[in-house]
Order: structure tokens, then sequence, then C-alpha cells
């Protein structure tokens, strides 16, 4: 029940039709699996004959965020620290500003199909569960419009709590007058990352061990640096907001073109979870592009990847990327699972009118527990009723076609 005492929500399966999706969890296909190394790919790269090397010149110019631990307010408790996993949050924000804080030009806004904006949110949010006990890795991902219990902040969609708690920051430091226009977007954006950490720790009962994040013109740079991704669209499609202007068939993507793709989300079947599989077999397809031999015996292409990297990869200061490799060996074979959390429906509304994903948190938690330190099984064993996968029906030169 809720604190009101109202019945809570149970999760019910949806109807078997092409807007929603079916009831039991499933796991993605393995190409799909193998994805969640694409998002933070220096990994690929640590994993590789040239580990010393990359390890040092990557990791040591990269930029951190001291974020994690326990909360500094009292009312908001962090779960145990060991709960049988390694916990890493991996988050893709739209931020229109470089690392340094600076916002990106005009010329370069256009670049990545998007405009200046006074917000920023989260667009993909994946808690890869290593378990300690050799088990297999499982990577959760988090509908961008579920709708969540911010703490000391109500109810909100999830994407948005980062943007929001970093413009309350920044609105704090312009008053304070002590800090200029980057040191206020860098300050602020702690405060933003820290929101979203204990929202999603909220939410879960997972507790971060680790946090990773690319922002968009990061995304841009490293797929300018692996020469373009291959993606195959089943059908045609097409999407003002995001750029989005695809014929059905083979493409090879890279900048501007590739956010285009991962961040389509209208005239898509299912919406937001059709834009999961796209990010997930996308960023697949870019792993595949890392390890192949056509980046990695080419020294540009990796000088191009590590610069891309320092530009655009966020780590938390313990993140160590060699010890990790070595613990996740498994993931670079694709030896990784892919959920999605329960979710109650995907057309929900929000008190105030916004379209949203409603979730059960209960049945959240059940979930993310039941994937600490397994060893198989499906989604539906943890409990709850979760989105099935997308079951792709071809392929084309060895790439899945999505929607």
């Amino acid at each position: 029940m809720d604190e009101d005492g109202a019945e809570r929500p149970k999760p019910t399966p949806y109807p078997r039709t092409r807007e929603q999706p079916p009831a039991r969890a499933r796991s993605i296909p393995r190409i799909a699996g193998r994805t969640l190394l694409g998002l933070i790919s220096v990994i690929a790269l640590v994993a590789t004959g040239y580990a010393y090397l990359t390890y040092h010149e990557v990791q040591g110019d990269l930029h951190t965020t001291d974020i994690l631990g326990d909360s500094d307010t009292p009312d908001v408790k962090a779960p145990p620290a060991d709960d049988g996993a390694e916990d890493i949050l991996l988050v893709g924000v739209d931020a229109r500003t470089d690392m340094q804080g600076n916002p990106l030009p005009l010329s370069m806004l256009k670049t990545l199909r998007t405009e200046q904006s006074g917000t920023i949110n989260t667009d993909t949010l994946i808690i890869l569960r290593v378990p300690k006990n050799g088990g297999k890795p499982t990577a959760i991902s988090i509908p961008r419009d579920a709708y969540v219990d911010v703490p000391r902040g109500g109810q909100a969609k999830i994407n948005s709590v980062y943007g929001t708690a970093k413009a309350a920051a920044a609105s704090q430091l312009r008053a304070s007058g002590d800090r200029d226009s980057a040191g206020i977007e860098r300050d602020s954006d702690q405060v933003g990352r820290k929101a979203l950490v204990q929202t999603i720790q909220n939410l879960t009962q997972v507790r971060i061990d680790h946090y990773a994040e690319v922002n968009l013109l990061g995304f841009y740079l490293i797929t300018e640096a692996l020469g373009g991704v291959d993606v195959c669209l089943s059908h045609a499609t097409e999407d003002k907001d995001s750029g989005a202007d695809f014929s059905a068939g083979l493409h090879t993507v890279t900048g501007g073109e590739a956010l285009s793709f991962v961040r389509q989300r209208k005239n898509l079947p299912r919406g937001d979870l059709d834009r999961i599989v796209r990010q997930q077999v996308f960023l697949g397809s870019a792993l595949h592009k890392v390890l192949s031999a056509g980046v990695l015996t080419n020294p540009a292409k990796l000088n191009g990847l590590t610069d891309a990297l320092h530009r655009s990869l966020v780590l938390d200061p313990g993140f160590d990327l060699l010890q990790f490799a070595d613990k996740a060996k498994g993931l670079a074979s694709g030896n990784v699972t892919f959920e999605t959390i329960p979710v109650i429906t995907i057309n929900g509304r929000s008190p105030d009118g916004q379209s949203i994903v409603q979730i059960d948190p209960k049945a959240v938690q059940q979930f993310a527990a039941g994937l600490a330190g397994r060893t198989g099984g499906g989604g539906a064993a943890a409990g709850g009723v979760a989105p099935a996968a997308y079951h792709p029906q071809t392929s084309i030169n060895g790439v899945t076609c999505v929607n």
C-alpha cells in the first residue's frame, strides 16, 4: 500500500498488441547483451592486447565525479553496500556543454541535431550488476519516462531528476556570485548526478558502486572516431524531434545521424521500449567495431577513440577500469543478460497530465534483488511483470534489424 493507505496498483500483463509489449520478461539476444561495453567502450580497449598502454593513457586523464557513498541528508538512506554484486550505473545525458562546462556553439548543436536547452535529461539509464560469486552479469534498463519517487522532491519522470536538481543548484550558485558560468555548470552537474544516484538507489534498493556517464558530444565523437556504426531498420521511419529520417535496410551511421538513431522514440511501435532496444543493438554493433582489427590495429583510429573518451567520459574516482575489465572479461563475449525493469503500463498519465511509464517500486526492488548473484533464469523469477525483449525477425550482413 501507499503511505496514505491506498492500494498500490499491481502490475498486469500487457495485451498482445503491436502497440504494447507482452508480459513475460525475457533476455535481449546475445548481440544486444554485449551492448553495455559500447557505452563505456574504453573497457573494450583495456581488455585488448593494448591493455597496459591504453589503460594508462585513458584512465590517467579522465574526468571524475565524487558523488557516491552515504547521503549527507539524514532522511535519505543508501541501501546496504554489500548486496552480492558490483553495481555500475551507466548514464547517457543530453548536456549541451563540453566537459569544462562551456556551452556548445550553435554550429555544433546543429551537427548534433539538437538545439540549446535550459534543461538536461538522462536519456539512457542502465544498472550493470556483476555478481560477486562469478554469476552471469545483468544489465537493467530503466525507461526514461518511468515515474518515480524523488528523495525530498515528490514524484517525477526519472529522466528529469538530474536536470531539476542541477537547475536548483545552479540558481543558488549564481545568487552566491562566487562562481563563473563554467564553474556553475560543473558544480551543479555534481548535484544533479548525486540526486540521480539517490533516486535510482531509492527506486531499486541497489547500492550504486560505480558511475559512468557519456554526453551528447561524447557520443558524437566516439562514433566519428570509429568511422561509423552499422545499423539496420526493419521499416522506414521518421521523427522530426530527433532528426531521424531512415529508409528500411542497412545503414552506417555516425555523428548526428547516430544520435538520431538512438534518440528516436516517436513513430516507434513501443515508444521508449523500442528506443531502449535501439540503444542496445547500436551499442552492440559499436562494441563489435571497437574490437575489430580495423580499429585495434589502426593507430589513428585508436588515438581518435582515446581522445574522444577523454572528452566525453565521466567516472567516479574509484572506478579502476583495468580491475573492472579483469572482473568482467565475459562481457566482451556476450556473456550477459539484458533486462528492463517491471512496468505496469507504458501509457500512463501523471497527475499533471504528462505521459509516463507507470511502475510499482516494490516489484522493481524484488526484480533487482533477484538478479544479484544469480547464475541463470529469467526476470520473472524475481517477481513482477517486465516488458518482453524485442525479438528481431531479420538481419542483413549479420546486423540485427530493429524498428
